[in-house]
């Protein structure tokens, strides 16, 4: 277990005018704590006494500006150590992103730099670092930077340092210098989520079409719907239940989503109920109320009708009873899926139908293309993702180039249709805008 280190807040101060210790010069600062305790620190080891006046300033100032620095004895070792077990877990809910933090504070930020104690850390030591994590893995290297940077950024906050120095770096590396400024803009966005995306690798909307109708007849029918009509996630298309539907104002609620717990085990869960537990979602954004299309809906309606009999005809069915768990997408007799459970039928809808070998993720990614790609908002277009910033949705989700040209024709007079300037397409675009375009193109096409 990782030492607590117990934020320091302190409501008054007295500094001591500087004395003889150990025949150097230093001075003493008693720091009133906001439980009325006292804590002692002790500043001394200067050769002259000038000196030490000019530090003990310096001192009183950082107090005033509660920039003071209560622990100097620090390491980075110990505090992120401190920070992953006691910090992160409430910053993320993802167990995946939880053991990609873990992964990259134990097996790269500690062996490299851990030793440094917080206090003189220096640029020069992380630039090196990032620059050394470049050449193992690019991808790597961008996830230590945010790590290692939010980590900083709540230092500041418990006053471990004054300031986040690893704000800003730049890394000097051969490779990089040879590309354009947008393209290391690009490459070492802040945001360690970024993902480049080129035409191949989205699907267009008469793919999507067929990817729709030749679905209906598969278990995964709704998944599809769900991912490329509303933009959800696996682990939240799993996670939804008849008890999120709002069937009078065809609104969707969505509010968890299935995976494994953190930290826990298999022996302390029912059996085969391991990845698919009910866990919190990804971030605060991500709880969200999306309005249903047509499509869906009426997909939604149709599938409790086949909820309803499965769950009469097994009510007698001792051996193998239906579990009345409300889930949408689930068995036959009830039981949750994890989000794995699409691969399969995916892979066989895509080969069955000529369809691009794209993993089921790009649904999300197409739904966000489309709109993108005709000037929809970033921001409206985050919320309905359920993205903590629009950063992460124009990085990981669009295409800045010519994604998807056949969708702009072809959408092109719903949007007029559904929205009539240009100002509320900027600016005011909502979820209701997306999915009256989704619903008005579905119903043309597909009678």
């Amino acid at each position: 277990m990782a030492k607590e280190l117990r934020t320091i807040n302190y409501i008054d101060y007295k500094v001591y005018n500087v004395t003889n210790i150990k025949n150097k010069y230093g001075f003493r600062v008693i720091l009133t704590l906001d439980d009325n305790s006292k804590r002692s620190i002790q500043h001394s080891g200067f050769i002259k006494k000038d000196i030490a006046e000019k530090e003990r300033y310096k001192v009183i100032a950082d107090l005033e500006t509660r920039k003071y620095i209560v622990y100097s004895n620090v390491t980075l070792k110990e505090y992120m150590e401190y920070w992953f077990e006691y910090i992160v877990p409430h910053r993320l809910k993802s167990e995946q992103s939880i053991d990609a933090y873990k992964n990259c504070i134990f097996n790269h930020i500690i062996p490299n730099i851990g030793n440094l104690k917080l206090t003189e850390l220096k640029q020069g030591h992380i630039k090196k670092f990032y620059e050394k994590e470049y050449n193992y893995s690019p991808s790597v290297s961008k996830l230590t930077q945010t790590v290692l940077s939010v980590a900083l950024d709540d230092a500041v906050v418990k006053f471990f340092i004054p300031q986040n120095i690893a704000k800003g770096i730049k890394i000097n590396n051969k490779d990089i210098q040879r590309k354009t400024k947008e393209e290391q803009k690009e490459e070492f966005s802040n945001n360690y989520h970024t993902l480049k995306i080129d035409a191949k690798k989205t699907y267009t909307i008469e793919e999507i079409i067929r990817m729709i109708k030749a679905s209906k007849e598969t278990p995964i029918y709704l998944n599809v719907l769900f991912a490329v009509l509303m933009g959800l996630r696996k682990s939240e298309i799993n996670g939804v239940k008849y008890s999120d539907i709002d069937y009078i104002n065809r609104k969707l609620y969505v509010q968890r989503q299935l995976g494994k717990k953190y930290a826990s085990k298999k022996e302390d869960v029912p059996l085969k109920t391991f990845t698919k537990q009910e866990i919190p979602l990804k971030t605060n954004s991500s709880y969200r109320v999306l309005d249903i299309p047509d499509l869906v809906f009426e997909a939604i309606l149709e599938e409790r009708k086949k909820y309803e009999a499965r769950r009469n005809r097994r009510k007698n069915d001792k051996s193998n009873p239906f579990q009345d768990l409300n889930y949408i997408c689930c068995s036959s007799s009830g039981r949750p899926r994890c989000k794995t459970y699409v691969f399969k039928h995916f892979k066989k809808l895509k080969e069955e139908n000529n369809l691009p070998d794209l993993p089921f993720h790009k649904l999300r990614t197409t739904y966000t293309t489309i709109l993108a790609k005709n000037d929809f908002s970033m921001k409206a277009i985050s919320k309905q993702l359920g993205h903590s910033s629009e950063m992460i949705t124009f990085e990981n989700y669009t295409d800045k180039n010519e994604i998807i040209q056949d969708c702009l024709e072809e959408l092109e007079p719903f949007i007029e249709k559904v929205i009539a300037n240009d100002e509320i397409k900027m600016i005011d675009c909502t979820d209701t805008y997306t999915n009256e375009i989704m619903d008005e193109y579905i119903k043309n096409i597909l009678n």
